[in-house]
């Protein structure tokens, strides 16, 4: 299953950012997000591709982060299959990022479809491509394809972009966890 590339590359970016600053669990421990310097790092890595690096100030990495509570809802309620709950939550991002499509020509001359907030600043513009991007997905038949790992003691977030849709860990990591949990407890 694939996404457009720029959807994918928001809801990629969705997913790093969403992990990266919600606390929890993480493969087996307790996780803290990061704070300070590490945490501009980890926020200009999520936003940065192969041929643009992000720097955001420290005030634009927190200020982008007050949207990942309301992300992390619209995982955990498409996780549980309440997908008009998510779609609440998306309507609401939406509005408050007031997120406004735009066809933009790429390097070759196409178009492709990008979303921006009214000022296309750095804060403004990622919050509103996150929540189209969430609504993209949503508004599609991919909105069951937003999970939360269901690996004992991870809850982070994924986008299962399988080909069958039976994705049901964040990594591999926390796949192998639980295989190798379940082969330990049948071999007892």
């Amino acid at each position: 299953m694939r996404f457009d590339g720029h959807i994918e590359r928001l809801l990629d970016t969705t997913v790093l950012l969403v992990n990266l600053a919600s606390p929890g669990d993480a493969h087996g421990t307790a996780y803290a997000p990061p704070v300070g310097d590490d945490l501009v790092r980890g926020v200009a890595d999520a936003t940065s591709s192969a041929d643009r690096r992000s720097r955001p100030a420290a005030a634009e990495a927190v200020a982008l982060l007050g949207v990942v509570p309301r992300a992390r809802a619209v995982f955990e309620a498409a996780d549980r299959g309440d997908l008009a709950a998510a779609a609440g939550v998306v309507n609401d991002l939406l509005d408050v990022t007031a997120a406004r499509p735009r066809l933009d020509p790429d390097d070759e001359g196409r178009y492709q479809l990008h979303f921006h907030g009214p000022d296309d600043g750095y804060v403004r513009g990622w919050q509103a491509g996150i929540a189209s991007g969430l609504a993209v997905a949503l508004g599609s038949d991919l909105g069951g394809r937003l999970g939360v790992c269901e690996a004992p003691a991870c809850d982070r977030v994924y986008v299962d972009g399988s080909k069958n849709g039976t994705r049901r860990y964040c990594s591999p990591r926390c796949q192998s966890r639980v295989k190798a949990a379940a082969h330990r407890a049948r071999a007892r």
